[in-house]
């Protein structure tokens, strides 16, 4: 039985119903269609929302993308805090790309030639470089572009770990503990931290 939504309500709803899809079946099944049925809702009403399954899967990663930045500013304030250990962060990054499914859905804009549906998230990502830039910027020496060097360091390694790192760690006989290493020990080196520790 359909019900009536405000245009916001709407859109969070489709929103959540198309990340439990492509957990569910990946980024292909992220469709108007299917997300309309999950909500009990028509192609028509949906489109209305939205404009085109494009717009729909931005609108998805946008919402991922604030959800990891969320998590990486509460890790930052825990590390800053002694709650955690400075490689924290690439750790929730890790998660996200992989778990989160957000490699995922990136990986399919790009195959489909549908990156221009990414712009309306650098906003975001600039949230998320100054979450992981934040405890770097009361250095004397600071650099802020060696720390986005570093922060697209994990999140190349993020991407590559969740799209192919089972297959190729398995051919190289590496645990994933290796991949991730390899993203934290420039950030470890770096960080104000674990120098003065």
């Amino acid at each position: 039985m359909r019900r009536r939504r405000s245009p916001e309500a709407a859109r969070s709803e489709a929103v959540a119903a198309a990340r439990d899809i492509l957990l569910e079946a990946g980024p292909a099944a992220v469709t108007l269609k299917a997300v309309a049925a999950k909500l009990g809702m028509s192609h028509g009403n949906l489109l209305h929302h939205f404009g085109s399954a494009g717009e729909l899967q931005a609108a998805l990663m946008a919402s991922m993308v604030s959800d990891l930045v969320a998590a990486l500013e509460a890790a930052v304030a825990a590390v800053r805090e002694g709650a955690a250990e400075p490689g924290a962060p690439v750790d929730i990054v890790f998660k996200a790309f992989a778990e989160g499914g957000a490699a995922k859905l990136a990986a399919w804009l790009a195959l489909n030639d549908e990156t221009q549906q990414l712009s309306p998230i650098g906003g975001q990502i600039r949230a998320l470089v100054s979450a992981l830039e934040a405890p770097f910027r009361d250095l004397p020496d600071y650099d802020g572009v060696q720390v986005r060097r570093l922060v697209l360091n994990v999140a190349n390694h993020a991407f590559a770990e969740a799209l192919m790192g089972p297959e190729l760690r398995g051919m190289l006989d590496l645990p994933q503990q290796a991949v991730v290493r390899m993203a934290k020990d420039p950030i470890l080196a770096a960080h104000p931290w674990t120098k003065s520790s």
